[in-house]
């Protein structure tokens, strides 16, 4: 066997040092500020590694809590962009202003039926108009979902499905979303003196992560709502 000549050797040894120099950083990518779209609620963004990542499909599951941590993201994108909402009627834009959201800039999409709901998405996601687009998860087939998350992938949206636990929605979302959220409804929360006569203004929403592209998966945040609005 032919012994390797020295300008190979050092061509090897250089491309050695440049693998190994790359290794850490390929292993644990991060993801940039402008890649994130954050909650601004401290808690959470600590749990999710500071936002949501552009161009990923984001499912809020549980049954509580879900639509305060939506219009709280709702807030955050049209403070300086656009964001969109599929509705299915159930829609009630002050409840959105009171969040912060500034209604100028949100673009509201009726689809009263799991196929317009799908291919409003799908036009959304297409056009790039919107940094945010947030729907009600409608009742679709897994591919479908797959279909709308390669989309938000592709063009770097936020995609929000808000799904009940345990609905068909949210075991066909599971599998396409990049990113899982479950909300369960905690202790109230009272102001003033304790006792019969105490004021109630809230509870705490303990939020799950279930899935992300990190390796925290399990860990949990406890956030304080009011009314299922707004977080503070």
């Amino acid at each position: 066997m032919a012994r390797p000549s020295p300008s190979e050797i050092s061509r090897r040894s250089a491309f050695a040092a440049l693998r190994a120099g790359l290794g850490p950083a390929l292993a644990a990518p991060r993801s940039r500020p402008e890649d994130l779209l954050p909650a601004k609620v401290p808690a959470l963004d600590r749990l999710i590694g500071g936002g949501f990542p552009r161009g990923t499909l984001v499912t809020l599951e549980g049954r509580a809590g879900r639509w305060s941590i939506a219009a709280r993201l709702v807030a955050v994108a049209t403070s300086r962009s656009t964001a969109a909402v599929i509705d299915d009627g159930g829609l009630y834009p002050p409840a959105l202003a009171s969040a912060g959201a500034r209604l100028e800039r949100v673009l509201i999409v009726p689809a009263r039926s799991p196929l317009a709901a799908a291919r409003a998405a799908d036009i959304l996601l297409r056009s790039r108009a919107c940094r945010l687009v947030l729907m009600p998860a409608p009742d679709l087939r897994p591919a479908i979902w797959m279909r709308l998350s390669s989309l938000a992938n592709r063009t770097g949206v936020v995609l929000v499905a808000i799904a009940p636990s345990g609905t068909n929605a949210a075991i066909a979302l599971a599998a396409a979303a990049g990113m899982r959220l479950h909300c369960t409804r905690e202790r109230p929360a009272a102001a003033g003196n304790g006792g019969l006569w105490c004021r109630f203004y809230g509870y705490t929403v303990c939020t799950e992560l279930r899935k992300h592209r990190t390796p925290v998966s399990g860990s949990r945040a406890y956030l304080q709502a009011i009314d299922d609005v707004a977080l503070r």
